[in-house]
């Protein structure tokens, strides 16, 4: 698809959402743009309910909606409209697919007369078209059940077959995941129609557990931007409120990997206080709000909507999540919103242009990882390594390790990574506890090894192929590359200690012993060998069959894991502009760059003051501190942060 000028504008926009229901007057509406306008924030979304605007009589009135349009004319707010089809008053989600061929046309009917009616606003800037794609099962409604018989009798036989055993074929999996790129792709298609220079936005959402549903490579194809909702109350129930801000990072790199070249915006930031709604009931601080904005930004987010400005008035949600109070004042979260945007503006020239520093550490999940961890469940005790999140909270662990180095790694699915360059010196690839990986890519990790890449493998990974059948009895497809075979895996109660490299790691739910072809023992239990390194080509494999990642999590303790990553790694050969000269933990950093300048974006999420130091590549870069809320302050490359503070600096 050409884009066309209006979709290459990416500027960088904080706002908040405006909700519009019945009952609302005029005055009021105006006042929300208003109060928008005087924060300092450019963006809104507005859900456009065709329940509120489609009469019983067939007849169309946008009259409520109109006055949202034009009060965001007048303040000069732009508007993404939120595609919101006729759903029930308690559906908080809104519509993710058809029912059947009736509605699929009734949705067509209602795309023409909400495009056609609010295209004609200036403050019309795009639409998402799907709020919150993603189900977390499989769709059994008529449409889906034919679009799968049609979809079924269209797939080409495999050509891998797991060597002739029985097995899963994932049918349900592969085809949600082509369902849903279709249901947008269509609703797309359907926006044209009507806008052809239209902007196209999409919020995934419940990103850590629907994630193995959304194929953004294919959505790269048609859509202008990509974007997220990341709420606290909803979708961080395998993170600690400590860990909040860490689950924002990681959330965030995972849309910004998705993205690819699409520029990427963060569509749903938790703004308020929640009550009966959502999982958990929470409102975040004012330094929360400050952190998670400064985040978002920090990995290349062109911007960040807060849910919502103005708590609605019925519902379930009723009096809930506003970043105004019921008198339609400002809360301190929208006043902390507004000095992180001051700051922004301050600096636009440098953050428009910034990009997100890339160390080379590319920590990879794996989609049919979580698609064989959710199928095999079959209840009874409960292990964290093996219940379902097993998989992701593992890679999560190494993410949260290296961000208390002061490392930032990329997190990605697979096929996102490219695995066609000529060079990988400098590449790291982290494989933690991904249970499968599929047969195309046995061969592509290999030559991304020979190519001078290195690979760090623990728990499970490669224990099953894409069919959930063990490779162990598949003449071990990746023997060449870890250069050993599996003999079993133990399972243990109790944490372990696996001593690898001189480094006492703990080792926790599984032990794997080897046996070795061309790898060196890196660890041993009595005769056992239990961690191996394979040198091949110009590249190493670190091979540690138990759940070391995950184990430290549980333990709350990464400085071993931290202790080995430096070592494997060795961190000095990435020529990183900054680390911290020790593991900090609770302290997490974002780092930017452009052609001539740094920024440092630091966050203390301990309970005490903190003092450290960062070890610079170019000791004569200078800081300026270009935000501090209420403490925070810099000395040549000396840090001292207060607790929950956010401490941003450009180096020059």
């Amino acid at each position: 698809m050409q884009y066309t000028s209006k979709q290459q504008a990416t500027p960088i926009m904080i706002g908040a959402e405006v909700f519009i229901e019945p009952g609302q007057t005029p005055k009021e509406i105006d006042l929300w743009f208003k109060r928008l306008q005087e924060a300092g924030m450019t963006v809104t979304r507005i859900r456009l309910f065709e329940t509120y605007m489609h009469k019983a009589d067939g007849k169309w009135d946008f009259t409520l909606f109109d006055e949202a349009y034009k009060a965001a004319d007048k303040y000069g707010i732009k508007v993404y409209g939120n595609l919101f089809p006729a759903t029930a008053f308690t559906d908080l989600g809104g519509l993710k697919f058809p029912k059947d061929e009736n509605h699929l046309v009734a949705i067509e009917r209602y795309v023409e007369n909400v495009i056609s009616h609010f295209k004609q606003f200036n403050s019309c800037y795009g639409w998402v078209p799907v709020n919150e794609p993603g189900v977390g099962h499989f769709p059994q409604d008529q449409h889906a059940t034919d679009k799968y018989s049609e979809w079924k009798a269209a797939q080409a036989h495999p050509e891998y077959t797991s060597g002739g055993y029985d097995h899963f074929d994932f049918a349900d999996e592969r085809f949600h995941l082509y369902y849903n790129t279709w249901f947008l792709q269509w609703l797309t298609g359907e926006i044209y129609k009507h806008d052809p220079e239209s902007i196209i936005h999409v919020n995934n959402h419940a990103i850590f557990k629907n994630v193995a549903e959304y194929d953004f490579t294919a959505w790269r194809d048609f859509l202008t931007s990509l974007g997220g909702s990341a709420h606290a109350s909803w979708h961080f129930d395998n993170f600690s409120r400590q860990q909040y801000a860490l689950a924002i990072a990681a959330n965030c790199e995972i849309i910004r990997s998705g993205a690819g070249e699409t520029p990427w915006f963060m569509t749903e930031l938790q703004g308020g206080n929640n009550t009966y709604s959502g999982f958990l009931a929470l409102c975040p601080t004012k330094e929360e709000i400050a952190q998670w904005l400064w985040i978002a930004i920090g990995s290349e987010s062109k911007g960040a909507i807060f849910w919502c400005l103005n708590p609605r008035s019925s519902g379930i949600e009723a009096g809930e999540w506003g970043m105004l109070n019921y008198h339609n004042e400002p809360s301190d979260r929208l006043q902390a919103t507004t000095e992180v945007i001051n700051t922004l503006n301050e600096q636009i020239t440098f953050f428009e242009d910034a990009k997100e520093l890339q160390s080379g550490i590319n920590i990879i999940y794996i989609r049919e990882s979580l698609w064989i961890e959710k199928k095999l469940q079959m209840g009874g005790k409960s292990y964290e390594g093996r219940d379902e999140g097993g998989v992701m909270k593992s890679a999560i662990a190494y993410f949260e390790a290296l961000s208390e180095a002061g490392v930032q790694a990329n997190l990605k699915e697979i096929s996102e990574f490219d695995f066609y360059k000529d060079d990988y010196i400098g590449a790291v690839i982290i494989l933690a506890h991904q249970i499968s990986i599929p047969s195309k890519y046995w061969i592509l990790l290999e030559t991304f090894v020979l190519k001078g890449g290195k690979l760090i493998a623990d728990g499970l990974t490669g224990y099953y192929d894409e069919n959930a059948v063990g490779t162990m009895r598949l003449n071990f497809p990746l023997r060449n590359l870890f250069g050993a075979d599996v003999l079993e895996y133990i399972a243990i109660d109790e944490m372990e200690e696996l001593m690898a490299d001189g480094i006492a790691l703990p080792a926790y739910q599984w032990r794997g012993e080897l046996k070795t072809t061309t790898a060196t023992a890196l660890a041993c239990r009595g005769e056992n060998l239990t961690a191996t390194q394979n040198m091949i080509g110009k590249g190493t494999v670190y091979w540690l069959p138990s759940l070391i990642g995950l184990g430290s999590r549980i333990l709350g303790d990464y400085n071993h894991l931290n202790m080995f990553l430096a070592k494997a790694i060795n961190l000095d050969t990435l020529n990183l502009p900054f680390v911290f000269e020790e593991p900090q933990k609770g302290i997490l950093m974002k780092v930017m760059g452009n052609a001539t300048e740094w920024v440092t974006i630091i966050i203390n999420k301990s309970e005490t003051h903190r003092e450290f130091k960062l070890i610079l590549r170019e000791a004569t870069l200078q800081p300026i501190v270009i935000f501090a809320n209420n403490g925070g302050k810099v000395g040549g490359n000396h840090i001292s942060i207060e607790a929950e503070k956010t401490l941003v600096i450009k180096w020059v």
